[in-house]
C-alpha cells in the first residue's frame, strides 16, 4: 500500500523510511518529513533532471518503484520481496481470458538498482534477497 511507481525503460527501487515505526501489531507511524519525505523528493527530482536532459541517457527513461520502509526492517524486507516478484512469472500459470485468448502482460519490470535502504542492515538484507533472484 505504500508505493511510488513511475514507468520508464530501466527502473530503479527506492527503498525510504517514509513512515515511522507503527505501534504494536501496526507496521506503519506517523510521516517522517525530513528523513523520509525528503529523500524520496530527492529521488523523484534526480529521476526528474536525468529523464529531462536527453545527453544523460539518449533514448532511455529511467522508472522507479519507490517502497516504504516504515523505519521497520522487517517491514522493509517485506516490502523489498515486492522487487523480486515482479521476476517471477505469475501464480497459477499463464492464465487465459474468457475468449480463450493468451491474456496480454506488461513486460516484466528491469530493476538495474535499488537505492536505501536508510539502515545497513535493511539494505544487507535486501542485497542478500535480491541476490538470489537476479
Amino acid at each position: 500500500p505504500h508505493a511510488i511507481r513511475l514507468e520508464g525503460d530501466l527502473t530503479l527501487g527506492g527503498l525510504f523510511p517514509v513512515h515511522a515505526r507503527g505501534p504494536a501489531g501496526v507496521p506503519c507511524g506517523p510521516v517522517k518529513k525530513e528523513k523520509g519525505i525528503h529523500r524520496l523528493e530527492a529521488m523523484l527530482y534526480a529521476l526528474d533532471r536525468v529523464n529531462g536532459d536527453p545527453r544523460v541517457l539518449p533514448h532511455l527513461t529511467l522508472g522507479a518503484r519507490i517502497l516504504d520502509t516504515c523505519s521497520r526492517d522487517t517491514y522493509a524486507l517485506e516490502q523489498a520481496l515486492s522487487f523480486v516478484r515482479s521476476l517471477l512469472p505469475p501464480e497459477g500459470g499463464e492464465g487465459s481470458c474468457p475468449d480463450g485468448s493468451a491474456p496480454r502482460r506488461p513486460p516484466p519490470e528491469r530493476l538495474v538498482g535499488v537505492i536505501g535502504a536508510s539502515a545497513s542492515s535493511v539494505s544487507i538484507m535486501v542485497a542478500k534477497v535480491r541476490q538470489l533472484f537476479v
